[in-house]
């Protein structure tokens, strides 16, 4: 396969026999879709006001058996608390805790006694707090326990029973442990609980408070509770019919009360069929009951518990953990407008075919014509593609890279003329064949392996090879380029390999010019202080060897390196009887010493180094804490610049000089960590002390200062 294998796209033009057919049927089809457009808005538009419509229906229902609920519960709690703020009952229960319970040690105790049960028999049969089964029987003292149904208790402060109608309930299991966890001063309520014969039952509580205290339950009273009224009702009876709305029934809607269960959500509400309250998982799908107990008073179409979709709303019920849930069935409330809709589709298919066969007949009667302009079309781009792929061959073929083709499974597919010239193969015998074949197993395994990376991320890849043996040594640098597969072609990568040995032979030599410059400069400067001879070297290789002790990237090191060989390039303008004075120097003499770094910066600013050399000079007399000449501290000093100080120190301090001897290792070590924080950063020292210690760098330092080892010896 020669360069057809890249695919060049040639649009032919329409016959002018074809363009009135296509402006008909593109008119046709655009009142179609306008046609569309609209039929479907009228849809959305219908279906969008009937949501809305049966939202605010939803609402309102819910929002009413809301307050029937809500006024039912009030009415309760209103019974009980009545009674507890009964002066007669306070006064009572006063006495009995003042009398330690004993109701002996009341004066008249027995009609008392008498009063307080005939005020709870009148109160239960007015508020309903009378159970219809089993029958009333005689008046008893409420600590005589006899099964029951509902009915009022008076309890003492110890929450014993004092005085109860004749049908409340034994005080024990579920309504005993509530009781007993009420809170003392405060109402309560029992959440619906399986009562006596598992019917659904709740209680209300008040506190009795002492008659001292003039308070009623529930008002802000402070007085202390002497007992306490306990109201047990069924509920069946009185609240769930509370769930259905006045007026007949409306098909598909109902009302529930939910609560929460652990990882369960409870329907509390009978289903009429004597069955058990049913769980689900809150985590059902598209549960009604989930989302209007997630959002009370949202609207939303959701799955009912039997799995049929259904308008839903909800409202959380004050006081309890209830969430009502109002919902009405889907095919009842949108059944209208899902059949305005499919009549609306019917009839818009119905104009589709019409419409549609008139185009199958008017694309009948234009096929021949069609089929010869078709015919002249592809003769034109035949011809067209064919000088484009000469174009695309002569490019090619002008370019000193190889450039080639290769597919998944590493055949040729393309080869431009460098190609065949460096692996010696014309075209037609390199089309088809392997790489492993014409380029040997070891030589085709770089390019094959990158091609599979480039074909499994669809991302381009790029790559440096050094290459040959000796003198022969060629640098290569290839792309890798994922193509699309064509019809014509399977997944391939094109491959573009250029040349670079000239190039970098040329940056290694200007490399190699600079170095030597820097090392002419840093001798000349040397020579004008026999003292510090040889210091630039030293802490070059120092500066090298502490950022490869912190495994930092080789042009950092590059870069402290070559500042340290120019550290003291600024030394040229001190006086030279000062770099020898046989005296300690004054502080403006150590000031004059210690700009000539700077003056290092402005003299080699103008030199084009790789990496940040004037930079890391200009900075490096800048301390940790900010205490140096610009005022740069910590991070924002350059991480050469660093370095660089650090080794700078430690040669000065271990070298000699005209007015003292030179130091030992450790003492100029010690020195360094004094000023760590303040001058130095910790980390660099650190480099700097496990350099020597860890990896034989004292034995470099001392061979180096005795000139018995080459500058590249320390790193």
């Amino acid at each position: 396969m020669a360069i057809s294998d890249i695919s060049v796209t040639a649009r032919p033009r329409t016959p002018p026999g074809k363009r009135p057919f296509i402006v008909i049927g593109a008119a046709l089809g655009v009142l179609l879709l306008i046609a569309a457009a609209l039929a479907w808005r009228v849809v959305v538009e219908e279906r969008a006001r009937d949501l809305e419509n049966w939202q605010i229906r939803l609402g309102i229902v819910a929002d009413g058996r809301l307050a029937a609920i809500t006024d039912w519960l009030d009415r309760q709690m209103g019974e009980v608390s009545a009674l507890a703020g009964n002066p007669s009952i306070q006064l009572y229960l006063s006495e009995l805790g003042a009398a330690g319970g004993d109701p002996s040690q009341i004066v008249d105790d027995g009609a008392q006694q008498s009063y307080l049960r005939n005020l709870l028999i009148a109160t239960a049969q007015r508020s309903g707090f009378v159970a219809a089964s089993p029958g009333p029987g005689p008046v008893v003292n409420a600590n005589l326990r006899r099964p029951g149904f509902a009915g009022l208790l008076v309890l003492d402060v110890k929450k014993q029973p004092v005085a109860g109608t004749p049908e409340a309930p034994p005080l024990d299991g579920r309504l005993a442990e509530w009781v007993a966890g009420a809170a003392a001063d405060k109402r309560a309520i029992l959440d619906i609980f399986p009562g006596a014969e598992s019917v659904p039952t709740m209680a209300f509580l008040a506190p009795i408070l002492d008659v001292e205290a003039g308070g009623t339950p529930g008002q802000g009273a402070r007085g202390r509770p002497v007992g306490y009224v306990v109201g047990v009702k069924p509920v069946v009876g009185e609240l769930f019919p509370l769930l259905r709305p006045p007026g007949p029934p409306e098909p598909g809607a109902r009302s529930m009360l939910v609560r929460p269960d652990g990882a369960a959500i409870e329907f509390i509400t009978p289903t009429g069929d004597g069955a058990a309250p049913r769980r689900l998982a809150k985590d059902t799908p598209e549960l009604a009951a989930a989302f209007a107990m997630a959002a009370p008073g949202g609207f939303a179409i959701r799955r009912d518990e039997s799995g049929k979709l259904a308008l839903v709303t909800g409202r959380a019920v004050p006081g309890t953990p209830w969430t009502l849930v109002h919902e009405v069935e889907r095919g009842v409330a949108l059944g209208e407008s899902d059949r305005r809709g499919t009549r609306l589709a019917i009839a818009f298919g119905l104009a589709l075919a019409v419409i549609g066969g008139g185009l199958v007949v008017v694309w009948r009667e234009a096929s021949s014509r069609r089929a010869t302009a078709a015919a002249a079309a592809f003769e034109t781009m035949a011809k067209r593609f064919e000088n484009q792929s000469e174009l695309l061959r002569l490019v090619t073929d002008s370019q000193p890279n190889a450039i080639f083709i290769a597919d998944e499974h590493g055949r040729y597919r393309f080869a431009n003329l460098e190609t065949e010239r460096r692996t010696g193969l014309a075209e037609p015998d390199l089309i088809g064949k392997t790489l492993d074949a014409v380029l040997g197993p070891a030589v085709a395994a770089r390019y094959l392996t990158r091609n599979a990376h480039a074909l499994a991320t669809r991302q381009r890849v790029n790559a440096i090879d050094h290459v040959g043996e000796g003198g022969e040594m060629r640098v290569l640098q290839t792309a890798h380029v994922p193509l699309a597969p064509a019809p014509d072609r399977p997944p391939s990568v094109l491959v573009v390999e250029e040349d670079l040995t000239a190039l970098v032979g040329e940056r290694e030599r200007r490399e190699r010019i600079l170095r030597q410059l820097v090392r002419a400069m840093t001798a000349a400067v040397d020579r004008r202080d026999h003292f510090a001879a040889d210091q630039s070297v030293q802490v070059a290789a120092l500066a090298r060897a502490i950022a490869e002790e912190m495994g930092l990237d080789p042009t950092i090191a590059e870069t402290a390196e070559i500042a340290g060989n120019l550290v003291n390039f600024g030394k040229l303008l001190v006086p030279s009887e000062l770099l020898t004075k046989a005296h300690p120097l004054s502080e403006t003499e150590i000031h004059l010493i210690r700009s000539s770094i700077n003056a290092t910066a402005d003299f080699l600013a103008g030199i084009e180094f790789d990496g940040p050399v004037i930079e890391t000079l200009r900075l490096m007399p800048e301390r940790w804490d900010g205490g140096g000449p610009q005022g740069v501290k910590g991070e924002a000093i350059p991480m050469g610049s660093r370095i660089v100080a650090v080794a700078n120190a430690f040669v000065a301090i271990a070298s000699p000089r005209a007015w003292r001897p030179s130091s030992d290792v450790d003492t100029a070590l010690n020195q360094l960590m004094e000023r760590i924080g303040t001058q130095f950063d910790r980390r660099v020292v650190v480099a700097l002390v496990s350099y020597l210690d860890n990896r034989g760098g004292r034995a470099r330092w001392l061979a180096l200062v005795e000139g018995a080892a080459a500058p590249s010896a320390v790193a």
